[in-house]
């Protein structure tokens, strides 16, 4: 007898960890590093504006925007998120519980950000619930190196991108792209909406060859 499929866990859980503070953690990590706010502005490519907005608890950073700190502080995306430094060694693995990612909400999406105790992963990945209605809750669509693939954990959403006409995707439908070409995902319906994302990474090999 095949057994009956499982409902999707959502993303929001009563043990869920509280959201981490990257307000605080960029402002420490830029000053450890000497840098002043013109001087991280013009290695992450970000205005100035923007990250004293960020250290201000002013405006909360999506995943691009995190990845031009990390790049621009020369620090692992998963020191930003988790404001610890994770573990750099061949060997490695983590696990995360159901409901204990660290939890970053933008105005867009609610992620929560799965298995941080490592440093240097060569992808990211996250659960998030999509609460963008359309591309107007954008500045623009979000543009980065890598590639990323979602798979539709419940709910529809819709993946936009520069260069093809918007691609609807249903529950257990997913999507491989590339994150270099300008892209969102929005949830146009009323249901909530949650996938689960993984964001490919351009770091070093752990061993030289």
């Amino acid at each position: 007898m095949t057994a009956a499929p499982q409902t999707p866990i959502p993303l929001a859980s009563g043990r869920r960890k509280p959201a981490h503070s990257i307000a605080q953690t960029l402002r420490d990590l830029r000053k450890a590093a000497g840098l002043t706010l013109i001087d991280l502005a013009s290695r992450s490519g970000l205005a100035a504006s923007t990250l004293s907005k960020i250290e201000n608890g002013q405006m909360s950073p999506t995943y691009d925007t995190i990845l031009s700190l990390a790049e621009g502080l020369d620090v692992d995306i998963a020191q930003l998120v988790s404001g610890g430094r994770g573990q750099s060694v061949n060997g490695r693995k983590t696990v995360t519980r159901r409901g204990e990612g660290i939890v970053h909400k933008t105005e867009q999406y609610d992620y929560e950000m799965l298995c941080n105790d490592i440093a240097n992963r060569q992808f990211v990945p996250l659960m998030a619930e999509v609460k963008a209605k359309s591309l107007h809750s954008f500045d623009g669509m979000l543009s980065h190196p890598g590639e990323e693939f979602i798979y539709v954990l419940r709910g529809r959403v819709e993946l936009h991108t520069e260069f093809y006409a918007p691609t609807p995707l249903d529950t257990g439908d997913c999507c491989y792209f590339d994150s270099t070409m300008g892209h969102a995902i929005v949830n146009p319906h009323d249901d909530p909406a949650t996938v689960l994302w993984i964001c490919s990474r351009v770091v070093p090999p752990l061993v030289s060859e």
